[in-house]
């Protein structure tokens, strides 16, 4: 390939008319093929150039779409983990309430209890005593009618 500092440097010999018309054509040409190439492979690296830019637009979007969906990840991750929480608290203070609520229904429950066996045990007291009265009474009056017919019995 030529180089600019070829171009630069080269003398046509000069002959009555000029330089030679042989030599200035040959020039030429061997300027025109490596000027078409350079102008075919400049043409092509623009190509690649454009492709290659095209694919890293591509892998660009796709990075920030990536970058976006992992934030909108992170972002309902955090949520739902929150919300979690939030509901496992809920439910914790709602069993606590429930659990004092039956404790002090149960504590209501043995009150209610204690006053009944209290008041059951204070009338079957009572029941005992008129019992124990009444069959007191009712020996009483057998005896009296013994002592009665005995007597009569003996008079």
């Amino acid at each position: 390939m030529i180089t600019p500092l070829e171009i630069q440097n080269k003398e046509f010999k000069k002959v009555m008319r000029g330089y030679k018309e042989n030599e200035v054509d040959e020039f030429l040409d061997k300027i025109m093929i490596d000027y078409e190439k350079l102008y075919k492979d400049n043409i092509e690296l623009k190509d690649k150039i454009t492709l290659l830019q095209e694919q890293i637009d591509k892998y660009a979007n796709l990075e920030k779409t990536l970058n976006n969906t992992l934030i909108v990840a992170q972002t309902t991750a955090e949520e739902v983990s929150s919300n979690a929480h939030k509901k496992a608290e809920l439910i914790i203070r709602e069993a606590e309430g429930k659990g004092m609520s039956i404790i002090e229904e149960a504590n209501k429950d043995v009150v209610k209890i204690k006053r009944e066996y209290e008041e059951v045990k204070k009338q079957m007291h009572i029941f005992k005593t008129r019992f124990k009265t009444l069959l007191e009474s009712q020996l009483e009056a057998v005896n009296t009618s013994c002592k009665e017919i005995v007597e009569d019995a003996e008079e």
